[in-house]
């Protein structure tokens, strides 16, 4: 064949060593390669056999009883050339939020004294309530503006909800029409039809609507008398923009085999249409199935964890949808208290501090935080009676994939975290009721779970840990130097002051030691941010080679301290979070004046009326599928909005709408099932001191 396996083949079949034949191959992919592309770089995609770009690819690992290349770990193949000389390959993929989950367990456990399963995790009507309202900041793949838009339109309440919610968002389903149609079925607004009824089996559990790979190979075999063989290399070659040829031969077997079972003329079109529509870009049922148990598990420890969830978000960065600040600003809109870095209190990373124990840090059990004279107290999620005749710690079935694609059926609901079955129970001395609170003898008790149905989100995270911010995060500091701080100070103790820093962390720069002074981390020593920032220019003359007490002008005089919207700059400025206050907050009572409505208040205004929206821009998005509409994601001190900027707007706008980093906007509120939009019609930069970095068309 004319491919790299083929030259590959043809060379070995020739008596070539491998290393020949491998020099052959080479030489024949790159000459194809010149002839096909330009100088210039041009795109060889449309090359019969020729990819736009012969790269390594990072995560695919392939299997062989012997090996393949001699001296060689890395093959540069692509995957038909791999699945041509019959090798078996797997593509890793490498998840943020499987990290972020990995260090919200280790939180909860060292926080709470809860083990958290999470293959065992219950099913919960309030989580459901929770994304319905699309209340998903942080959640794994449904915390883009798309899936925000779409949660309160679907409305998911039971697991197969989120498998579906996951793939509908894609630019198959997108650009195959599957969406909307999908949407008013599942809300009973139009009947649940097929093209044809040979697609009823095929597409009855997606409401007559292709939204996985699997169903596209189904279809064919369904209505075109496809063997699984063939239905599974018509899916390959819709997904590949090399396979001209064989998509013609496949597209005439697919239309002879409709025609053979009565399937022609406008009918057998729209099939056609259907499949290859979504082929290129259709998610796999069972991938859809994988990461609709993330989102659930991640959305599961949002709602019960909110600080816990909120420092792995920290830990894992960078990952996601949001920025830092953007998250902790949603798990300070869920009642969580987050601090800013300290000298004395804070880990390299995010930790979570409870009154009366050590600082909760993630990581294996040397770090979980318990206290040295406390007896282990790891709780299941379903603390005190099982209400299932299980004992204690043995597993439960699995609330995931296997018990929904296999079945149909939903995973076990049970109790919420932390419930105890026969609540007419009375407290033992010193045992929870609700986050934080302490009964009886008065010693400290770790926070539980969030409270339950009905809980306002704004108190979630009240009573329960706060989220102590690493010193990691401080400009210039990093994880390493950062990491060489609190192994000093856990093995010498704390630092006395400033000096005393620079002394026993060698290689600190000024410009680092006024970071840490500008983030607050020296207010450990009684040093306001102003009195800190005039110290750490005079203990940078000090280090581990100097004599001690040479130091000058580290008595600071009387400054004036910082005001509130200042230290918030300084915050944003050295961390690029603000825990006590957003730029807008600071900023609200001109915004008043101008008639400027929060975001939490647009829920008051009619559909239709015209508002006049401000904040600060989190993202600038133009997906290929909006038809040249850019989404550009505000946030103010109350929370998030979408504005619509159409193509004639963006080109009017398009500087401010680019570079400003906050606007102010004035249009018409949209409202349809529960989404909020603003269509903008002006736009002009809203002009404030503190810059938070925004994500753009990504």
């Amino acid at each position: 064949g004319d491919t790299f396996a083929g030259y590959m083949v043809a060379g070995l079949s020739q008596g070539m060593t491998p290393e020949d034949a491998l020099r052959l191959a080479s030489a024949a992919a790159a000459l194809k390669v010149t002839r096909a592309g330009t100088a210039d770089g041009a795109d060889v995609g449309g090359a019969e056999g020729v990819g736009a770009g012969e790269v390594v690819g990072a995560g695919g690992d392939g299997a062989a009883s012997d090996p393949v290349v001699p001296l060689r770990t890395v093959l540069q193949w692509d995957k038909d050339d791999c699945a041509a000389v019959g090798l078996v390959k797997f593509d890793l993929l490498g998840l943020g939020m499987l990290e972020a989950l990995h260090h919200c367990i280790d939180f909860v456990r060292a926080a709470h004294g809860i083990e958290v399963d999470l293959a065992t995790i219950p099913q919960d009507d309030e989580v459901y309530a929770m994304l319905c309202r699309a209340d998903s900041v942080g959640v794994f793949q449904v915390e883009s503006r798309a899936q925000m838009a779409t949660l309160p339109r679907l409305r998911p309440r039971t697991f197969y909800d989120l498998v579906v919610e996951v793939a509908l968002i894609r630019p198959g389903p997108i650009q195959g029409g599957s969406v909307h149609p999908y949407i008013r079925r599942r809300n009973g607004l139009e009947p649940v039809t097929y093209l044809h009824p040979l697609l009823e089996p095929s597409l009855r559990k997606t409401l007559g609507v292709p939204l996985f790979q699997e169903q596209l190979m189904q279809m064919a075999i369904d209505v075109a008398g496809f063997s699984p063989a063939e239905a599974d290399e018509l899916r390959q070659a819709m997904g590949s923009k090399r396979s001209q040829e064989r998509m013609e031969r496949l597209r005439a077997r697919l239309y002879d085999g409709m025609a053979a079972r009565g399937v022609t003329g406008e009918v057998a079109d729209r099939i056609w249409e259907k499949l290859a529509a979504f082929a290129s870009y259709g998610f796999p049922e069972s991938h859809s199935v994988s990461f609709a148990y993330l989102v659930y598990a991640s959305s599961w420890l949002k709602r019960y964890f909110p600080a816990a969830f909120c420092a792995a978000l920290l830990d894992a960065q960078p990952m996601g949808f949001y920025s830092p600040h953007s998250l902790t600003q949603d798990a300070r809109r869920h009642g969580v208290e987050v601090r800013t870095p300290d000298l004395a209190a804070s880990a390299a990373g995010a930790t979570l501090e409870v009154d009366g124990f050590p600082p909760a840090r993630s990581g294996g059990p040397g770090r979980a935080g318990s206290r040295p004279d406390e007896p282990s107290r790891t709780e299941p999620v379903t603390s005190g009676a099982r209400t299932d005749g299980r004992e204690r710690g043995e597993p439960g079935p699995a609330a995931g994939a296997g018990a929904v694609a296999g079945s149909g059926t939903q995973p076990e609901r049970r109790e919420r975290p932390g419930s105890v079955a026969g609540s007419e129970t009375q407290p033992e001395p010193g045992e929870r009721r609700g986050p934080g609170r302490m009964v009886g003898s008065g010693t400290p008790s770790r926070p539980g779970p969030a409270e339950g149905v009905g809980a306002p989100p704004e108190t979630w995270g009240s009573g329960g840990p706060a989220v102590r911010l690493g010193l990691g995060s401080v400009r210039g500091i990093g994880t390493p130097l950062a990491e060489r701080i609190v192994a000093e100070r856990d093995a010498h103790g704390p630092y006395a002051s400033p000096e005393d820093l620079v002394r026993r962390v060698p290689g600190l720069s000024t410009a680092q030691v006024e970071a840490l002074a500008t983030a607050g981390a020296f207010g450990c020593f009684g040093l306001d941010r102003r009195r800190a920032l005039w110290v750490a220019g005079a203990v940078a003359q000090t280090g581990a080679d100097r004599l001690d007490g040479i130091v000058t002008g580290v008595d600071a005089p009387t400054l004036p301290g910082l005001e509130p919207g200042d230290e918030a700059r300084a915050d944003l400025w050295a961390t690029g979070v603000s825990p006590e206050g957003h730029p807008t907050l600071f900023v609200r009572d001109l915004l008043d004046e101008l008639g400027v409505v929060p975001s939490a208040h647009l829920v008051d205004r009619p559909h239709g009326s015209k508002v006049t929206v401000a904040g600060v821009v989190t993202h600038r998005q133009r997906p290929a599928t909006a038809g040249g509409t850019t989404f550009v994601n505000l946030e103010d001190e109350t929370g998030l909005l979408n504005i619509v900027v159409s193509k004639g707007c963006w080109a009017h706008h398009r500087r401010v709408v680019r570079t400003a980093p906050a606007l102010l906007v004035r249009g018409r509120l949209e409202r349809v099932d529960g989404v909020t939009n603003v269509i903008a019609e002006r736009i002009e930069a809203l002009p404030i001191r503190a810059k938070v970095r925004s994500r753009d068309f990504r």
